[in-house]
């Protein structure tokens, strides 16, 4: 339901709520000075400077919904799962908690983990009138993860992912991963998340799922409370503030306020001066009017905009024209009204800009997920996956042996936004890595420089499940068409691009950032169409589908044959998606030509891991005998060679190609911020590649770092990889303080290694088959000295990041870091 009326007022009208007069705050002390802008204004980021008439807290805030396990409650009953060969969880009371034990019984038929969920039957609620669920619980057992499921159905299971296809539930929903320390943890997760599917109708059953691996058969839950809070709750500590707010999958860094009320700001309005906002409301049966007004200097107010909207389901983005007042100084306000005292309204990042006054750049940094530079044509690979981007490598500069910094996603995209190794900060605690609040992220530094920013990405791991919203005006996870289960999926590059070109057409002016991350190369294919069938066909899709079921799991020579087919298939259908996803890289450098942005745009291209950790062992060549699994670096080309491409029309000359220096995604972040003029990060490990771009001297090439942990939650304990690729040679050191056990079984053996560090020739040993420690000792003594010195550099510089009061590092430490470079 949307209701919803509009109008732009031209004709002297000015509306003062003069009940509101008595209630007013001055934020700035002794009148603010006027706002200017030279960059795009964030009025949200002002605060300080505004003027708050009204707005205030309603006085019968509803309370929160509790159910506390010290006592029964029966309500709360065990859900059946859906397939017949799973048991429902058993649980039972103990003192103070509702206990859930997983055991054998749990285990998903067609999956590695264990599943439980509780539910409970709710009075036909509406969803939109609550903000979040708290859940207190504690572990002492390795549980994986919680979160929420919601309106049983059992005629209508969801299928977005492993939840929705082993309960009977409508829709899965926010998640969080669980501490394992035994103590008692606050896990807050949000009603809004984007990975609901939206339903019509009353909130019936809210229920709790909760995992863990079948190793850990007999592991523990205890919930203690379980407390459903309203919206208004939430907004009740002030009469106005910021927070980023999620409408539909939609994040914005939002202005609440209650109406009625007004924020007053002194602002010189630009050349062209214009406002872009969002109008946002909580209820569905209150109406919000929303008005915008310009007072000049000589007291006369003229209303300019107003709009009443009670739709809860997302943001209505409206723009303002304030070029009539070029050059002067207005009191520019935002006002509120609403029958019932008290009613939430949003203001979604508000921004005020005009014509283009600083000469910085646009940037667009695009992540192509799971993109190996090996099966890329720009980087001479046989098949023409990538001509747009053969294009854009002549108008710019590639590197050619550039790699990420971690094997996957959340560890890569986390350590490429802030130029920080993944055990920086802070490593993986229960499969999480949330990038640290004092770890300034790339939205952050560009937000801070006034610089427009947006995020357009298709997969979570780059988005909120690594807090990596922060500084971000407008943040989207996937988009609104998006359906699991249907081919659109390999078409997140075009969905991404046409978000990209709403948000430009919703706040066009500039400098803006954007990061655009993609998945068409990722598995469930094949590509749409025409790229289907480019290089195989309908026929091989279906031989190609029936030996992978056949061989799933099966990695040495006993399915050699079959293997060989399966990845003949797998090469073509990756190349048909690589060649869809340049597709539209090449459409959206052609909009930004035609929109005359493109000769001011500064276009990095890059991918966050290569092909292996999207398809399985893809970039393997086909042996008569593969290596050992605990064989593997993260240096193998297919698990972490990547393109790296910059492009900047008039600023990096065109058609270069870099064979050396190595270089690594957590270069991309110093390298953006040197070229558009702003200062480094206090703290960074990745180096501005800035100077080789433009030709310049002095610049030394240094060793590429890779690590990825895990953190032992009972004994703090790191355990993972931390390598280098020196030139020559690739080195991989392993960090585990618990060596191998003689009795392991072959399955957890396979992975174990024999020796701490791993030894490869990279000139003549491209995919890393054969180590050479036994043949080279003193590299593996060399190697072995410089990467424990790293380490303990990476451990000394973890505690800038850890949430102490101050960091207590020794003068040499301190003297190794920034010998290091790795602080200013």
């Amino acid at each position: 339901m949307l209701r919803s009326t509009t109008r732009f007022l031209n004709g002297p009208r000015f509306h003062l709520l003069p009940s509101l007069l008595p209630s007013v705050l001055f934020i700035g002390c002794g009148g603010p000075a006027p706002l200017t802008v030279d960059m795009p204004l964030h009025l949200e980021e002002h605060l300080d400077a505004a003027t708050i008439v009204g707005s205030e807290v309603p006085a019968n805030i509803p309370e929160p919904v509790e159910w506390r396990f010290d006592e029964p409650q029966p309500d709360w009953k065990p859900a059946k799962p859906i397939p017949a060969q799973m048991e429902a969880v058993r649980p039972v009371r103990v003192d103070d908690a509702l206990r859930l034990t997983l055991t054998a019984e749990n285990r998903v038929v067609y999956g590695p983990r264990l599943f439980g969920e509780i539910y409970l039957a709710l009075p036909d609620w509406n969803l939109e009138d609550w903000a979040y669920v708290e859940i207190r619980a504690r572990t002492r057992d390795p549980m994986r993860n919680m979160g929420l499921a919601f309106n049983y159905s059992k005629e209508d299971p969801a299928v977005q992912g492993p939840v929705g296809t082993v309960f009977p539930f409508y829709s899965r929903g926010d998640g969080a991963p669980l501490v394992t320390d035994g103590t008692v943890q606050t896990y807050r997760l949000s009603l809004a998340s984007p990975n609901m599917r939206s339903w019509e109708g009353p909130w019936t059953h809210m229920a709790i799922w909760f995992n863990c691996f079948p190793a850990a058969a007999g592991a523990t839950l205890d919930i203690l409370s379980v407390t459903v809070v309203p919206k208004a709750a939430v907004y009740a500590d002030a009469p106005v503030g910021l927070r980023p707010i999620i409408m539909g999958n939609r994040y914005r860094k939002t202005l609440f306020t209650h109406a009625p009320g007004r924020l007053e700001y002194r602002v010189r309005v630009p050349e062209g001066g214009r406002l872009d906002v969002g109008l946002g409301v909580a209820r569905l049966d209150v109406p919000v009017t929303f008005r915008v007004s310009a007072t000049g200097d000589g007291g006369n107010g003229e209303t300019l905009f107003e709009e009443t909207s009670a739709d809860p389901s997302g943001w209505q983005q409206r723009s303002v024209d304030l070029a009539s007042y070029a050059g002067r100084e207005i009191t520019l306000a935002l006002e509120t009204e609403a029958e019932e005292a008290g009613t939430l309204a949003f203001w979604g990042a508000p921004t005020v800009s005009g014509a283009r006054i600083v000469d910085k750049p646009n940037v667009i940094f695009y992540v192509i997920d799971g993109a190996g530079a090996e099966y890329m044509s720009v980087y001479g690979y046989n098949r023409r996956t990538t001509p747009n981007l053969e294009r854009l490598a002549a108008e710019g500069a590639v590197f050619e042996r550039a790699y990420s910094n971690s094997s996957w996603t959340r560890p890569s995209t986390a350590s490429f936004m802030t130029s920080l190794q993944h055990s920086v900060l802070g490593g993986f605690k229960n499969g999480f890595n949330v990038v640290p609040e004092n770890a300034p992220i790339m939205a952050q530094h560009m937000h801070r420089a006034g610089y427009q920013t947006a995020v357009f990405t298709a997969n979570g791991n780059a988005g909120r499940a690594s807090g990596l919203e922060r500084g971000v005006d407008v943040f989207r996870e996937g988009w609104a068409e998006f359906d699991y289960g249907s081919s659109n999926w390999k078409e997140s590059s075009r969905f991404l691009n046409e978000g990209f070109w709403g948000w430009r057409e919703s706040y066009p002016a500039e400098p803006y950032w954007v990061h655009i991350q993609s998945v068409d190369t990722h598995e469930d294919f094949p590509a749409v169409a025409p790229f289907s069938g480019l290089y195989v066909g309908s026929e091989q899709v279906k031989t190609w589908r029936e030996l992978r079921d056949r061989v799933r799991g099966i990695y040495r020579a006993e399915a050699d044959t079959e293997r060989v087919a399966i990845f003949t298939f797998l090469q073509g259908l990756y190349d048909e998606t690589m060649a869809h996803n340049d597709y539209q890289i090449g459409r959206l450098v052609d909009r930004l030509k035609a929109a005359g942005e493109w000769e001011n745009t500064l276009l990095i291209v890059g991918a966050d891991h290569s092909i292996e950790a999207a398809m399985d062992d893809m970039g393997i060549a086909i042996q008569d005998s593969l290596p050992p699994r605990w064989s593997h670096p993260m240096f193998r080309p297919s698990i972490s060679r990547v393109p790296l491409i910059f492009v900047w029309p008039g600023h990096i000359a065109g058609g270069q190609r870099f064979s050396a220096p190595v270089v690594s995604m957590i270069d991309v972040l110093p390298t953006i911020l040197d070229l558009v003029g702003l200062p480094p990060p206090e703290v960074m490990q990745g180096q501005s590649l800035a100077p080789v771009l433009l030709g310049e001297e002095g610049w030394e090439p240094r060793p590429v770092i890779l690590d990825e942990f895990e953190v032992d939650q009972e004994t703090g304990e790191f355990r993972g990889l931390i390598e280098v690729v020196d030139g020559r040679w690739g080195a991989s050191l392993e960090i585990n303080p618990e060596p191998p056990e003689e009795d392991e079984d072959e399955r957890a053996a396979r992975w174990r290694r024999p020796v701490p560090l791993l030894l490869y020739d990279l000139w003549n040993d491209p995919y890393c088959l054969h180590s050479l420690h036994e043949e080279r000792p003193d590299l593996v003594e060399k190697y072995t000295v410089f990467l424990e010195a790293q380490w303990e550099a990476h451990q000394a510089l973890a505690q800038y990041f850890t949430p102490s009061e101050s960091v207590a590092l020794t003068p040499e430490q301190l003297e190794a870091l920034r010998a290091l470079g790795y602080i200013q």
